[in-house]
């Protein structure tokens, strides 16, 4: 069934159905109820069982140009990742997991472009998209945890407070899904993930075509030091794919050493 049985989640601040037509959008309970059916990642709700010891370290799949950025190869399962910056790697994520048969979700984040997230691959008949979650996106995403493998969910500028984040982390690892959260502030995340736009190529004095987009990235984790590097967005065969131009790893590492003996 997969995410067909959310698949009315709202998009552009209503529920789209199949037909095209909108409804409001669903209650917690309803999405509940939907979230129940879902057999996410293969197994049904019931079978599901926390992430072990040997588990923790799997990764969901990610542009195979940021996965050498990342301590695991993808965004670790069970985790809540913290992102800021250009929405464009928001939409490979998504593209990544999907295209590889996962399920994923987007809660209140209306402007993020899908079309952008199909050109990178992704599969729209896995991915709901929860324009307006209402007054508490957060227990919203927290339904969706799951039966997801990836929900990524914009704050809108707020905070979560530290004990809430906890308990949603908890859940998240329990279901052994990832949380990706943007647009606010999260305590605790495992990860941080920074994307910002380096440059452009094919514009030229306010005409042109678009050719390519350079992000610089840069990944921290709880522990080591950040990786970055310069990711660019290019067609390639009638879609597009990012590739890595640039990796530094031990910038921040060998600064400190630096300090040290100085």
């Amino acid at each position: 069934m997969g995410s067909d049985a959310i698949s009315q989640g709202g998009v552009n601040r209503g529920a789209l159905r199949r037909d095209g037509g909108r409804e409001d959008a669903p209650s917690l309970a309803e999405l509940r109820r939907r979230m129940a059916a879902v057999p996410g990642r293969g197994e049904s709700a019931a079978q599901r069982v926390p992430l072990g010891t040997e588990s923790r370290r799997a990764a969901l799949p990610v542009p195979a140009a940021l996965a050498p950025l990342l301590p695991d190869g993808g965004l670790p399962k069970g985790s809540v990742v913290a992102y800021t910056g250009a929405s464009s790697l928001l939409a490979g994520l998504l593209a990544a997991v999907t295209e590889g048969g996962g399920h994923a979700a987007v809660v209140g984040m209306p402007r993020l472009g899908l079309l952008a997230a199909v050109e990178m691959g992704a599969q729209l008949r896995r991915l709901a998209v929860i324009a307006d979650p209402g007054p508490d996106p957060v227990e919203v995403a927290a339904v969706l945890l799951d039966g997801l493998d990836l929900v990524v969910l914009g704050l809108g500028g707020g905070a979560v407070a530290p004990a809430r984040s906890r308990v949603i982390a908890a859940r998240a690892r329990n279901k052994g899904a990832t949380l990706v959260v943007t647009d606010g502030r999260w305590p605790g995340a495992s990860l941080q993930l920074d994307a910002r736009i380096a440059g452009y190529a094919g514009l030229g004095r306010g005409r042109g075509r678009l050719r390519s987009l350079g992000l610089t990235v840069e990944v921290r984790g709880k522990a080591g030091p950040p990786r970055r590097g310069r990711l660019d967005l290019c067609p390639n065969a009638g879609r597009v794919e990012w590739v890595l131009r640039e990796k530094s790893a031990r910038t921040a590492e060998v600064a400190d050493t630096q300090e040290a003996v100085s």
